[in-house]
């Protein structure tokens, strides 16, 4: 068997940390991020991507300076301490070039409204007497009171200059920075391409939903459960059929597929018991099986299949579902700047738990408006009920054996 290059700190005997084994995991999967995996897309088809590229401003923003309310552009200079009343000129609308403002005059102006040159400051109308704007062709002169130089003007570039970066290479892409890139007159942007998973569910015992269940037979949940956290997390996912458990077979499956996509993620088949498929099927391949110390979620094969990288996850659905959660939806964020990355919230717990020390635990729990979470369910990795009546990971660190009602943790929200 070939030495796999992921060897982090990690002895046959000894479990590896969740930390290195996410660090295995980027190492794993960096050469793809090195391929030139990119694309041009339209900004409307690029919410969810990850950006392939910097992207600086190519103009300022907003592009000239405008006004910040409904009001008066005047010059500062002429509305001194005590106010002033100052004859009433042609408005200016949103989206119109003023002519320049005379001095000891004030221009009615509309939000967004092009600031005239001459003109300093806006006051808005509310301040005015009377407090509102004349009737079209109306002659009058409006009283105002004392404005400093820059109050309510928006200055050109103010939002960002222009050669500034507006972007990293690597921002997840969500509907704030495609508005950004909308306003700054971008109409296309380069993403980073999808990673396509081969993903492939084991076992002789499970059945597909809406097929007949025999005695000993379990549906396959697996399939739908990681499926659907793949594609919410933008990868383009090929499932295949349930795989058998005839080593011969699940690798003649594997190689049908290997030359079409970009990672081989399968579930069950990685512990130490006498059918485990996948642990079979990787003889002589660059793979290792170990224990990382983790619950659920402990059993873990990394390393490639025909040099195709390989993750394999455990057959019980939370455990699968919090191996995805733990190290390849953070390493894709990492690596490809999508998803977006799940954020880690404080919560109180509502009520004591126990963890085993030497293990990082990962709870289901309810996340509640009250800043408390709540646990659903056992520690066991079955409770799929339990899982889908849950908002939020909770994570009790190594080292951490129980704690208390009111004890704070971290809360990843789903």
């Amino acid at each position: 068997m070939h030495s796999p290059p992921h060897q982090h700190g990690h002895t046959p005997h000894q479990a590896r940390s969740v930390a290195l084994h996410r660090a295995a995991v980027i190492e794993l999967l960096a050469p793809l991020l090195a391929q030139g995996r990119t694309g041009t897309l339209a900004l409307r088809d690029a919410l969810g991507k990850g950006l392939a590229q910097d992207v600086m401003a190519p103009l300022n923003l907003p592009p000239f300076a405008n006004s910040q309310m409904d009001g008066f552009a005047v010059n500062s200079l002429d509305v001194p301490d005590g106010g002033a009343e100052l004859p009433v000129v042609v408005p200016v609308p949103a989206g119109a070039v003023p002519a320049a403002l005379d001095r000891g005059t004030a221009a009615p102006i509309m939000t967004g409204a092009m600031i005239p040159a001459g003109a300093d400051a806006v006051v808005p109308v509310e301040r005015a007497v009377p407090d509102r704007f004349p009737a079209p062709r109306e002659t009058t002169t409006v009283w105002l009171p004392a404005t400093a130089a820059g109050t309510f003007v928006r200055s050109a570039g103010s939002d960002i200059a222009a050669g500034e970066r507006a972007l990293a290479a690597g921002t997840f892409l969500g509907p704030a920075q495609l508005g950004l890139l909308a306003a700054l007159g971008i109409a296309e942007v380069t993403v980073r391409r999808p990673v396509t998973v081969l993903l492939v569910t084991t076992g002789d015992e499970v059945v597909e939903p809406g097929q007949p269940l025999p005695a000993g037979k379990i549906y396959d949940s697996n399939g739908t459960l990681l499926e659907s956290a793949m594609r919410q997390a933008g990868l383009a996912v090929v499932r295949t059929a349930i795989a058998s458990d005839d080593p011969d077979e699940f690798r003649a499956l594997l190689r049908s597929h290997a030359g079409t996509v970009d990672l081989i993620v399968t579930t069950g088949g990685v512990s130490k018991g006498a059918y485990e498929v996948v642990r079979q099927a990787m003889e002589g391949q660059a793979t290792e099986f170990l224990h990382v110390a983790m619950q659920p979620g402990g059993p873990q094969g990394i390393g490639t299949f025909d040099g195709v990288p390989f993750l394999g996850f455990p057959g019980n659905p939370v455990s699968c579902l919090v191996s995805f959660e733990m190290f390849l939806r953070p390493v894709l964020a990492e690596l490809f700047g999508a998803p977006a990355p799940r954020i880690p919230v404080r919560a109180r717990l509502g009520h004591s738990l126990s963890s085993p020390e030497h293990k990082h635990q990962v709870r289901r729990g309810t996340f509640q408006g009250d800043g408390t979470v709540r646990l659903e369910g056992g520690e066991s990795s079955h409770l799929m009920h339990a899982l889908a009546g849950s908002n939020a990971l909770v994570h009790v660190p190594v080292g951490v054996s129980a704690l208390a009602e009111g004890d704070e943790v971290e809360v990843w929200m789903l």
